[in-house]
């Protein structure tokens, strides 16, 4: 999919998407995206834009799952490797790898995935809850399980994938000064 197609069809999008008071995820528009041959989705209202793979500076002492840093027309944006953070097989960059750039708990990152599908509008009646896998999984980080096309999405939310200290982390790596909401919390 043309990342300006992309970003024109965020810019459109008027209806927010996410979660309810009751828990169950509402309808809106999402960003699909494929890890592992598994098709995921996040609120287009979370995305900024889409770029291409680019050279990724690694910062010591940060968790596996944190790439490193990129200089994006002259701001530091730290990178987080979705398939690592799942605990999934790390793989070699293809053409179509890229870097979707969000907004995660007021900072901007951006979050490597094997690569982007399209801009799908589900309904809040194609939605489930996430399952139950028991008291020993957390899955707080799924807003739910979109059903569209007969196939299911596992739609996320952004801003639970990370916890709050990982995001503290990240804004360290990215070496932003500036205190946060986040980093006010912890």
């Amino acid at each position: 999919m043309n990342k300006d197609a992309v970003a024109t069809m965020a810019k459109q999008s008027s209806e927010p998407a996410g979660k309810q008071r009751s828990g169950r995820a509402s309808g809106g528009k999402f960003l699909t995206f494929f890890l592992a041959g598994e098709e995921y989705g996040i609120e287009i209202l979370k995305v900024h834009e889409i770029i291409g793979m680019m050279p990724i500076t690694r910062v010591p002492r940060t968790p596996e799952f944190i790439r490193g840093v990129i200089n994006l027309r002259g701001k530091v944006i730290p990178i987080v490797d979705l398939r690592l953070k799942f605990g999934m097989e790390s793989v070699e960059q293809t053409a179509e790898t890229c870097i979707i750039v969000v907004h995660v708990e007021g900072i901007e990152m951006g979050i490597v995935v094997d690569r982007v599908s399209e801009v799908l509008n589900i309904a809040s009646g194609e939605i489930d809850d996430a399952p139950s896998f028991g008291h020993d999984v957390n899955t707080d980080y799924i807003l739910g399980i979109g059903k569209t096309q007969s196939k299911v999405k596992i739609l996320l939310d952004i801003d639970g994938v990370l916890s709050t200290q990982e995001v503290v982390q990240i804004h360290s790596a990215a070496g932003d000064g500036e205190e946060t909401a986040a980093t006010a919390q912890v």
